[in-house]
């Protein structure tokens, strides 16, 4: 399976007009910046692995991805998280859903360890042999460069016949390593890459690109408000609402609003430029968002 040139759509948001890479579209269940990041899995012929193992949330978009690698690999997904929340379990939803409709066994720590430990930590005593392939929360690993550098290929490619202005791509980050690697392949053809963080603050997603060993760093954008992870924020909301109405096309609830929110401020000082944002999926995690922002803002 070759997952690769995805389509670019031109659109208007609040006047600022953009093309948008639909990575949203790579694939029905393995797309998005995950499927970007572990796309060289799919090369991965190991005969000996049987199962992929994993950590993080009950609801990340991660679990969804590592889940359809799984079902094309012929692997077992072990996904490991602090708790699986009673009402999740009894009607389950988004990610989660997707997840074990696809196979996945999401095993809470809380039900298998009488002390408390962290995922990462029982996954390298406990899960870590010839068999096991474990895949760091995120994919925040050198294995996500080759995926992320087919991405940067496209974005040239089309850059060729499209640039009529300086062109800047954005995309909001967890870990920064889709940010991160793109800017290492897409700077030396002068195209700047610019993202905002949306788990921690800025120094945060700084020591998230020292980690990987990359000394040039996208333009990192933020607001002065604190944003917290996974908080509702009525103007998140919103901006998400007028995304839909204004393009037709559905975001992620969690990541992407704070982005916009961000190119907003950023734009009316930079009209030379020319906005390519990356839609990096992540929409089927909005089934479990949509009815919190609902019940509090509507």
């Amino acid at each position: 399976m070759k997952l690769a040139n995805s389509p670019v759509t031109q659109h208007v948001f609040e006047e600022i007009p953009f093309y948008l890479k639909r990575d949203d579209l790579l694939h029905s269940q393995f797309s998005g910046n995950k499927a970007r990041k572990l796309m060289s899995l799919l090369q991965h012929d190991d005969p000996n692995i049987t199962h992929l193992i994993g950590y993080g949330s009950p609801q990340a978009n991660s679990l969804l991805s590592l889940a359809a690698l799984a079902a094309i690999k012929g692997w077992q997904l072990e996904f490991y998280v602090d708790r699986i929340p009673d009402w999740l379990k009894a009607r389950p939803i988004g990610n989660y859903r997707g997840a074990l409709d696809l196979g996945a066994k999401v095993i809470a720590m809380s039900d298998i360890c009488a002390e408390p430990i962290h995922p990462e930590a029982f996954i390298k005593k406990h899960r870590q042999d010839a068999h096991h392939l474990l895949v760091p929360e995120g994919g925040r690993s050198p294995i996500a460069e080759a995926g992320v550098k087919t991405l940067a290929d496209e974005i040239v490619e089309w850059a060729r016949f499209n640039q009529d202005k300086p062109i800047v791509v954005a995309l909001p980050s967890g870990t920064g390593t889709t940010a991160l690697y793109l800017n290492k392949h897409l700077n030396q053809h002068g195209i700047e890459v610019m993202t905002c963080p949306c788990v921690g603050g800025k120094n945060y997603l700084t020591t998230q690109f020292n980690d990987l060993n990359e000394a040039n760093h996208p333009k990192v954008l933020s607001r002065s408000q604190k944003h917290h992870f996974g908080k509702l924020y009525e103007a998140d909301y919103r901006v998400w609402q007028s995304l839909l109405e204004q393009t037709h096309i559905e975001f992620d609830l969690l990541y992407d609003p704070l982005m916009w929110r961000c190119l907003l401020e950023w734009y009316p000082k930079n009209v030379d430029k020319q906005l390519l944002y990356i839609h990096q999926g992540g929409v089927l995690g909005n089934e479990s968002m949509l009815p919190r922002y609902q019940r509090k803002f509507d």
